[in-house]
């Protein structure tokens, strides 16, 4: 099966590198698949989004991602994140509190950003929003 190169990398750390056969993102523009030997683009990444990322042996790999960028290139597919945490790193209990939290200040404009950060965290974890 054909592949692509990933490389999700945060302001702070490679996140994850490897290959896989589809990368999900949401982008401002909508929700994009990007399968080998995809055309080159450049998207913004939805702020409170998730990126999937189905590895080469099958497995999907879900990351909440906040801000940044996805690039496709002949190379393969960068996402570049100002925030990303893998599925696995988040506490669904701890960012559950963190939306109720954020809701309940909602005139406060860094609430909104608490907000869609808690809900990208949620929905990497299954977790319904």
């Amino acid at each position: 099966m054909a592949t692509v190169h990933v490389e999700l990398v945060a302001v702070e750390r490679l996140v994850w590198s490897g290959e896989a056969t589809i990368v999900i993102a949401r982008t401002t523009e909508g929700e994009l698949g990007v399968l080998p030997g995809h055309t080159p683009l450049l998207g913004e990444l939805a702020d409170g989004g998730t990126v999937v990322i189905r590895r080469e042996d099958g497995d999907d790999l879900t990351v909440a991602v906040h801000g940044g960028f996805l690039s496709v290139t002949e190379d393969g597919v960068s996402i570049l994140a100002e925030l990303a945490e893998l599925s696995t790193e988040i506490d669904s209990d701890r960012a559950r509190r963190a939306l109720d939290r954020a809701r309940s200040a909602s005139d406060d404009p860094e609430a909104r950003l608490a907000e869609l950060r808690a809900t990208a965290r949620l929905r990497a974890v299954g977790e319904p929003v």
